[in-house]
């Protein structure tokens, strides 16, 4: 019974955990994702030593602690990072002047025009060197898990950080009609490039 359940659990916890950190929805989902990768690990070491299968023994063994350095790394260290970063900006959010969130919350954030419709999500953010302020954000708009999607570049004059992400006052049509810019090719100021 026992072979039976573990059988079947791992490769179920193995693909779940394989879906969950590859979709990149964050710091918290990627540190469930790797709990997620130790259950499938463990279940593999039990059919190992019930299959006496010992190179799947020891393969599982080794990915037992990887995983586990993946939670400590993840839902950990990282956690801690990104709470601190949450903190000091919601004590800047109620101080006189707001002007600090982390840079960590733009990866991943959605993009939300007038009128609240989603415009895309930010895949990357440039910053200048000489000033060490935002020049320009990428962003992903369509497509699903990259395939078909388009990338287009707001000014760092075109958007305000806000608690829910990122807010512009542009339209889906108004994306639509920015210069799409190639995957591997971004501009190399946040001049002329509009």
């Amino acid at each position: 019974m026992m072979q039976t359940a573990a059988g079947w659990a791992a490769p179920i916890a193995t693909a779940v955990a394989a879906l969950m950190t590859a979709s990149n929805l964050g710091p918290r989902v990627t540190g469930w994702g790797f709990v997620v990768f130790f259950v499938g690990s463990v279940c593999w070491c039990i059919v190992a030593l019930q299959t006496d299968q010992d190179n799947l023994l020891w393969a599982n063994g080794f990915l037992t602690l990887v995983n586990l350095a993946g939670v400590w790394r993840w839902l950990g260290r990282q956690a801690r990072y990104d709470r601190a970063g949450a903190n000091a900006s919601a004590a800047s959010r109620r101080s006189k002047t707001p002007d600090i969130v982390p840079l960590s919350a733009l990866m991943g954030a959605q993009v939300l025009g007038k009128d609240q419709e989603s415009l895309g999500h930010v895949i990357e953010a440039m910053i200048r060197r000489d000033r060490s302020s935002l020049a320009y954000l990428v962003v992903s708009a369509g497509g699903l898990g990259g395939v078909g999607e388009t990338l287009h570049a707001l000014d760092a004059e075109e958007f305000v950080l806000t608690d829910a992400g990122v807010s512009c006052d542009l339209t889906g049509e108004d994306m639509g009609r920015r210069p799409v810019l190639a995957q591997d090719q971004w501009p190399a100021s946040a001049e002329g490039w509009m």
